[in-house]
């Protein structure tokens, strides 16, 4: 199948998953990720860009002086996610956009953020290397996502789900965006923590140049 047939299929695919995307994580959020998400949010500090914002499941999380933008590839999941903001009263700036080409100049941002949506990029170092990019000198990368387990029967279990979540949404399970940031001369990693059977992964990383 052509890139292009495939990432319209996943396209489709991720719009029809807005839906019941906010109760199927849920239970993630719940029982694997723990305050994962409080984690990332609190953290973030002045302008900030978080990539594949989906159904914004982070917007309560955000400190009120965070200057907010948010991009993701699906309309629908935006859609939800513009919603969400003004349920809550919480501004933000809210686009389609594409994570391997983010639409904004270089040392844009202070702070770059994604959780739980690297696994569903198709060229995840790609989008890495873009949210070094907009990021200013000084500036923070915050990440987490479910990894690679440390745990052998556990990776079985992943090498089995991807037989089907990747042809169907794009979605990975075994890789460990950490691998990327450490070989990245623009980044120093600051602070790594990794759980729930080495599932589980958060990181901090600041941009030197």
């Amino acid at each position: 199948m052509a890139t292009g047939d495939r990432t319209a299929r996943w396209n489709r695919y991720w719009d029809k998953k807005s839906r019941t995307y906010d109760r199927e994580i849920g239970f993630f959020d719940r029982h694997l990720f723990g305050d994962s998400r409080q984690w990332v949010c609190s953290q973030a500090a002045g302008t900030t860009l978080e990539v594949a914002v989906g159904t914004g499941l982070n917007l309560e999380f955000y400190p009120d002086t965070v200057t907010l933008t948010g991009i993701d590839w699906s309309e629908q999941m935006l859609d939800l996610a513009r919603q969400r903001a003004a349920d809550l009263g919480h501004p933000a700036t809210l686009q389609q956009a594409d994570a391997h080409h983010l639409p904004f100049d270089d040392a844009t941002f202070d702070t770059v953020v994604c959780t739980f949506r690297l696994c569903a990029i198709p060229d995840h170092t790609k989008a890495l290397n873009e949210m070094t990019r907009v990021l200013r000198p000084g500036g923070q990368l915050i990440l987490v996502d479910h990894i690679r387990s440390s745990v052998a029967p556990a990776r079985a279990v992943q090498r089995f789900l991807e037989l089907f979540t990747v042809p169907l949404g794009g979605e990975h399970f075994l890789r460990r965006p950490l691998n990327h940031i450490r070989n990245d001369p623009n980044l120093d990693i600051e602070r790594v923590e990794r759980f729930k059977l080495g599932l589980v992964e958060r990181l901090t990383a600041r941009k030197t140049t």
